[in-house]
């Protein structure tokens, strides 16, 4: 499975990936024009080589009917490891834990803190960085994404 990964994340690059990660994060069937215009493509000959590219890799198909291309696999290679699909969005793993220590972090504040002592002073020290650090990595991974 690995030498599979390592050559699919090899032929899955540039161009071709950013046509994958639209039609992922579309979540319907997509036409070449579409994907032209959508990424900014010269022509639609480049975008119609991507999507039969992404064909050969067994990645999308094109139907029978209106020529659109669908996705039949989808992939955790690359930066997509870091990412969670819900619906048609798809967010940065992080991103939840960012939000689950944040909103935990200030409820603490707000509710559970009665004083300033030396003890709180730690976990309010402690908490600020753990949310730090989960939103830096939450933003690192959302930087990484194709476009």
């Amino acid at each position: 499975m690995g030498t599979d990964t390592t050559e699919l994340e090899y032929a899955l690059r540039g161009k071709a990936w950013k046509v994958y990660w639209y039609i992922l994060k579309k979540g319907e069937p997509v036409g070449v024009r579409e994907v032209q215009r959508a990424l900014r493509f010269s022509s639609p000959s480049v975008a119609n080589h991507h999507l039969e590219q992404l064909c050969e890799l067994g990645l999308v198909a094109k139907q029978d009917i209106g020529g659109q291309y669908v996705l039949v696999g989808e992939v955790k290679i690359g930066v997509l490891r870091h990412y969670v699909k819900l619906g048609k969005l798809l967010f940065p793993r992080f991103f939840f834990y960012s939000l689950f220590s944040t909103v935990f972090y200030l409820s603490y504040l707000t509710i559970l803190m009665n004083s300033f002592s030396r003890d709180n002073l730690f976990i309010v020290i402690f908490g600020a960085i753990v949310c730090g650090i989960f939103w830096y990595e939450a933003y690192r991974i959302w930087k990484m994404r194709p476009f």
